[in-house]
């Protein structure tokens, strides 16, 4: 079956990684904003599309995204596309699982059966994903594959940190902390948090000898920034030599990048799921082992 990868010009380049991992060829959907907010996409080749397309698209920042997709996904299907694979390195409105309060929306739900109806398979890395064991619970697909960031990020940590203490800044890291210990070796624990707001948390660090140590902050994303800070800012009060960050989804709202520097991180390095500054490990190996399955030949 024939294929073509589209992607839109802001993820170029690791769009492009992933095709010449694969063999595929390329091609990018055109975009424009009207001054009213709203988008017109045209997509390649005047249209003529081959019959399997894999569409290249993180959903940070994710409510024109979305739109996007539903756009793209709709016209290709209209255009006689018969197999859609999405490849969505960082997969938004994960984190609401549950409603806390009566009438919440469960946007995990809702966003979940939205992709599944408009895709026939998902690739994704590091869904944040708590309550739930699969991400087939999330977005109701045969094909749904989850990815992590974590094994990349240890390798290259053990480059740059070889004898590095590997911590969790909160809990809820522990699964990132224990698959980048496992293939590297590295000495590992969690903090412990307690959330206050979006914006205020308190942390307490383990019990593990910090002092003279160079630590190693993982995490799947850090979006504010402030539970990496403060628990860069206690490391260091118990003498820690030195405290970088290592992330998959470098997401860095307002002004979290400068935060974290400020609390006393050296080095920040993130996987390209997300295009940023800090990204220090490309992922296309890992999307390719896992997309060369699901084309249909």
């Amino acid at each position: 079956m024939d294929s073509l990868l589209l992607y839109f010009d802001d993820e170029q380049a690791a769009a492009l990684r992933l095709a010449a991992a694969c063999g595929l060829p390329a091609a990018a959907v055109e975009r424009h904003r009207f001054p009213d907010q709203e988008l017109r996409l045209r997509l390649p080749r005047d249209g003529r599309l081959p019959p399997q397309l894999v569409l290249y698209r993180g959903l940070d920042r994710p409510n024109e995204k979305l739109v996007e997709l539903l756009l793209v996904c709709g016209e290709a299907r209209r255009l006689g596309a018969q197999r859609l694979i999405l490849v969505s390195p960082y997969l938004a409105y994960m984190r609401q699982d549950i409603a806390f309060r009566p009438g919440e929306v469960v946007s995990q739900q809702v966003v979940g059966r939205f992709l599944a109806e408009l895709v026939d398979a998902l690739i994704t890395v590091d869904p944040h994903l708590h309550r739930i064991e699969r991400l087939q619970q999330a977005v109701p697909l045969t094909e749904a594959v989850s990815l992590s960031g974590a094994p990349a990020l240890a390798r290259l940590i053990t480059r740059e940190r070889p004898q590095a203490l590997l911590l969790g800044p909160d809990e809820e890291a522990a699964q990132w902390v224990a698959a980048a210990a496992a293939g590297q070796g590295f000495e590992h624990g969690v903090c412990r948090k307690v959330r206050h707001g979006d914006r205020q948390v308190a942390i307490s660090l383990p019990a593990l000898e910090v002092a003279d140590r160079a630590v190693v902050l993982l995490d799947d994303v850090v979006s504010s920034g402030h539970t990496l800070a403060q628990a860069t800012r206690l490391l260091l009060a118990a003498g820690a030599a030195s405290v970088d960050v290592a992330v998959t989804h470098a997401l860095f709202a307002d002004d979290a990048l400068a935060l974290l520097h400020a609390s006393g991180v050296g080095q920040v390095w993130s996987s390209d799921c997300i295009a940023h500054p800090s990204n220090a490990v490309a992922m296309a190996g890992e999307l390719a082992a896992a997309l060369r399955p699901l084309l249909r030949t």
